[in-house]
């Protein structure tokens, strides 16, 4: 059977979506581990990473079930979800990539307003801060962070704000955040076109005359 044939297009989509499997295994366990040690204590965090990674284990699943049984209908449902899957990750991967100083503060300021006054405590006691960004935008935000800040740097009285220590290493962050998110994105474009690819091959131990 040659490489280009329905074994091989079977076995590297049966592979594709077990590392997918491993890699929503994964997130589960990481954002498990996250809680049982105190790194993050925001339950929509937890819950937001967690829910990522059922979601790719459940996506896998239906596609090695498909690849296993050269189910047609599960392969149609793999390949559109992973579509859909794909565009969302590379357009979000290509903004990563593309996103300035500016447009960094900005996406702090919306996600530092969205999280729990236990969050801000722990992010402000790991990095060592108070305060997101002390602009005049954001001064009474600031201001009332500062009033609940428990950082051990408040009582050295040599605070720097979360913002500038998280925008230090904000854009190498986004680099890699972005480059991973489309190295993954492109894996998705492949298991769309071996599904696709697989889907409409004859499966060579079945009837000749009968096409699954």
């Amino acid at each position: 059977m040659v490489c280009g044939g329905f074994t091989c297009s079977k076995n590297a989509l049966c592979s594709l979506n077990v590392v997918y499997m491993l890699v929503g295994l994964l997130l589960i366990g990481v954002a498990a581990w996250g809680k049982g040690f105190g790194l993050v204590s925001s339950i929509h965090i937890i819950g937001g990473v967690i829910a990522v990674g059922v979601f790719l284990l459940l996506i896998a699943i239906v596609g090695l079930i498909g690849a296993m049984n050269h189910h047609q209908v599960m392969l149609f449902f793999y390949m559109v979800i992973l579509f859909i899957v794909f565009l969302f990750q590379f357009g979000v991967s290509c903004s990563c990539l593309a996103m300035n100083r500016g447009q960094q503060e900005a996406l702090l300021n919306s996600t530092w307003g969205m999280l729990e006054n236990k969050t801000k405590t722990d992010l402000e006691n790991q990095l060592d801060c108070c305060g997101l960004l002390n602009t005049k935008d954001s001064r009474s935000q600031y201001d009332k962070d500062v009033k609940n800040c428990l950082a051990p740097c408040k009582k050295r009285n040599d605070c720097s704000t979360c913002g500038e220590k998280m925008l230090t290493h904000a854009t190498e962050a986004l680099k890699i955040l972005g480059g991973v998110g489309l190295f993954f994105s492109f894996t998705e474009i492949l298991g769309v076109w071996l599904a696709v690819r697989y889907r409409n091959q004859k499966d060579p131990r079945a009837n000749p005359s009968a096409f699954l």
